[in-house]
């Protein structure tokens, strides 16, 4: 059985409630039903953790080094300032999945660029909380590859 980290950055854990034009009406709580229900039926094992922290989300993707085979991380905000988050992230030897729910490239243009972008192994957006199901599949089926 695959361990598997979801990591959410700042102000997702307010999603459902804020610029429902960019990212639904969902709220966290069904985010995180739906995540856990996908990840059940492929018999993942999976966490999920929040933070709008920028040195945390660097302590979990850091903890993550031993325990967990993949990471799916929607770094918020944070995909496009933090040096930090990019550098743990590469630290991190299994696969990874960078994931937006909105489309980063119909926003700002500040929003087009990720710094993660060039150490995962791939990346999801503009998909609403649906890329998080299709980044659960995905990183199945890349761990099932290694086996």
């Amino acid at each position: 059985m695959s361990n598997i980290l979801i990591i959410n950055g700042p102000n997702l854990n307010l999603i459902g409630e804020r610029e429902q034009s960019q990212y639904g009406s969902k709220d966290y709580k069904y985010l995180e039903d739906i995540c856990k229900k996908e990840s059940k039926e492929l018999n993942l094992t999976l966490e999920m953790k929040q933070s709008n922290v920028e040195g945390e989300i660097v302590n979990i993707i850091q903890s993550a080094r031993n325990s967990f085979d993949g990471i799916i991380i929607n770094a918020g905000g944070y995909s496009h300032t933090s040096v930090a988050i990019r550098d743990a992230l590469d630290i991190f030897k299994g696969k990874i999945i960078e994931l937006h729910i909105s489309n980063i490239y119909k926003r700002e243009e500040f929003r087009h660029k990720s710094i993660i972008s060039g150490v995962v192994t791939g990346i999801i957006c503009g998909l609403g909380v649906n890329g998080y199901i299709l980044a659960i599949n995905s990183m199945h089926e890349m761990l099932n590859e290694n086996k």
